[in-house]
């Protein structure tokens, strides 16, 4: 007997990209359910090999008799429906930010910390963390079951679609402008997001980081080890999908590049490409449609006792959400849910 999934947020492009990894990966469902907002009420989406779906409306929408919900529609609104879905009883991936901190929802990347899926019953929601922790922890763990990680300092490079189709758009249509001589108009993002970099991703904090930078920090330690200390700056860059990072490491332990090298290809869901010459690393045009998170620039950094620097790049539509999400869902019907027995 398959599983009732219901996809919330489905006409966006991290929904978009659920549906069609549910479809990929024969996710065993025997009916998918594609919630949006009332606006999107009635219009087909696909579901990959499976055909479409019609959107039905979040807002009127029973759970009832749902398994599993994976849900990516923003803070706002997850903050109201998820906790509805799991009072009717299903299990809630949810791919937004309001649960991320909540101490009684567990923060999942399977192949991190999968074993502690189990604490999802004290809410019947999971967090899918932020893209930019995923592929940096994915990225650390190895590393850190080798060598014990004590202090990251990380810069990103996050292409636009974390803001959504309207950034994808937006990135669009001023890079369309500018070889025309149209003015750059500004909706998205704080500056001009074609041919630039903008330091600054989501609202700033009191003591100046970003709240994408703070998300990096606590994130880290909630899923990989509190004692972990994390310095990052976020920067969005004019790239449509795939997200890139710089990330130097300090170990407690002596480490070679090496011996990382082997770490590292030895971990589930990392490939590493780190040939010492033109074209001997992957950038995020080459990762994108791709499951993987790249691993690439694995050197030894003189400047710090037991120090690396690497170089980290995932498509943040697919390890960055919806195929995380996914695969908590997989991890969900092969050990935790009745209709798995």
């Amino acid at each position: 007997m398959g599983y009732k999934v219901a996809v919330v947020g489905a006409t966006g492009n991290v929904g978009r990209e659920v549906l069609t990894t549910l479809s990929e990966r024969s996710f065993p469902a025997d009916e998918v359910i594609a919630l949006a907002s009332e606006r999107s009420a009635g219009m087909e989406i696909s579901y990959g090999d499976n055909g479409t779906l019609k959107v039905q409306n979040l807002e009127t929408y029973d759970f009832k008799g749902v398994d599993i919900v994976l849900s990516s529609p923003g803070a706002s609104v997850s903050a109201i429906h998820s906790p509805r879905a799991a009072k009717a009883g299903a299990v809630v991936i949810d791919n937004t930010s309001q649960f991320r901190m909540d101490p009684d929802v567990p923060l999942i990347v399977p192949e991190v910390n999968g074993h502690m899926i189990h604490e999802y019953g004290k809410r019947n929601i999971i967090a899918n963390p932020n893209c930019s922790t995923i592929q940096m922890v994915m990225a650390l763990k190895p590393l850190h079951d080798a060598a014990t990680v004590k202090r990251v300092v990380v810069s990103t490079y996050q292409s636009v679609s974390g803001a959504g189709k309207a950034g994808m758009d937006e990135l669009f249509n001023q890079t369309r402008g500018i070889f025309v001589n149209d003015a750059v108009t500004r909706e998205e993002f704080t500056k001009q997001i074609a041919f630039n970099a903008i330091p600054h991703i989501d609202v700033f904090m009191d003591d100046g980081s970003t709240k994408e930078e703070w998300k990096m920090m606590v994130e880290t330690k909630k899923i990989l080890d509190s004692k972990i200390k994390v310095s990052a700056t976020c920067v969005r860059v004019p790239v449509f999908i795939g997200h890139g990072e710089a990330v130097n490491i300090e170990f407690e332990r002596p480490i070679s590049a090496e011996d990382a090298r082997l770490a590292l290809r030895n971990a589930l869901g990392i490939i590493v490409v780190d040939h010492q010459a033109d074209e001997g690393y992957v950038t995020p045009v080459e990762c994108v449609g791709e499951d993987a998170v790249y691993v690439s620039r694995i050197r030894e950094d003189p400047t710090v006792e037991n120090g690396l620097s690497l170089w980290v790049v995932s498509d943040n539509l697919r390890k960055g959400a919806a195929l995380n999400a996914v695969q908590i869902a997989e991890a969900l019907v092969r050990g935790y849910l009745d209709k798995a027995a």
